[in-house]
């Protein structure tokens, strides 16, 4: 039930080029429907980076109205990751920079190394962010907080990123180097347990509701609480507690 994305580009640092984000918007496609996925990690198979972000190189070559498609592809193929419907980690163990940074955002939750580097450096090109970090930063560690980063390009270690709120578990690399990794395997392996359903639905009540009131949220909630409810998931999960046994859910 666990599905691993590796970004393997290393002679560019797995910086995202058009052949790249292609690539990852075709393997995402593949997600949305398959029943059998229940969580997704994001994670990079090149010592020391996990994402160096847009590739500069290729966007040096592109005429202006090709730099805008390619922003717009960018920004298009992390959406779709962000709107995947089952749980997605990021495991950074290495650098996170610019659109780097931005595809582990569109992650539900980030681990990261404390030695990874991370950071939306872009007003350091004299552009901003453009495929969320405007956005999903300031969702993730406030505003005021979000602006300083963004005005001052500044890089944060793992300590820092877990202090400010940006990550939700930072730990001491080891030898491999693959300690994030490993650490959001283990989280992926707390929640393969759960009601395939529940978690999907889950998911999409509190991605919908942090975008409106209280109120609005609550009537969300109850819309899809209400699609738990006749699933055989259910039956089996109250029959499991009744029985004293672990349920054996598959997803209905």
């Amino acid at each position: 039930g666990i599905v691993v994305l590796g970004l393997n580009r290393s002679h560019a640092k797995n910086a995202l080029n058009k052949n790249l984000l292609k690539m990852m918007s075709k393997a995402v496609d593949a997600l949305k429907s398959d029943k059998k996925v229940r969580t997704v990690i994001f994670r990079s198979e090149v010592p020391g980076i996990f994402c160096a972000g847009a590739d500069l190189k290729e966007r040096a070559k592109m005429h202006s109205s090709e730099v805008s498609s390619f922003v717009s592809k960018a920004r298009a193929t992390i959406n779709e990751m962000a709107n995947l419907p089952v749980p997605t980690i990021a495991a950074i163990d290495g650098t996170a920079l610019g659109g780097g940074l931005e595809l582990a955002l569109a992650c539900d939750i980030r681990v990261a190394a404390s030695s990874a580097k991370m950071g939306l450096v872009e007003t350091k090109l004299a552009i901003i962010p453009g495929a969320g970090g405007t956005q999903r930063l300031p969702r993730t560690i406030g505003v005021s907080l979000a602006k300083e980063l963004i005005f001052s390009a500044r890089i944060v270690d793992g300590e820092e990123a877990k202090s400010i709120g940006l990550i939700s578990h930072v730990v001491e690399q080891n030898e491999a180097g693959d300690a994030a990794y490993r650490r959001a395997l283990a989280l992926a392996r707390e929640f393969l347990p759960q009601g395939p359903v529940a978690m999907r639905v889950a998911k999409l009540a509190i991605n919908q509701g942090m975008e409106v009131d209280l109120v609005t949220g609550l009537a969300i909630e109850e819309a899809c609480y209400a699609q738990t409810i006749p699933t055989k998931d259910r039956i089996e999960g109250l029959l499991a507690f009744k029985e004293k046994r672990p349920p054996r859910y598959k997803g209905e």
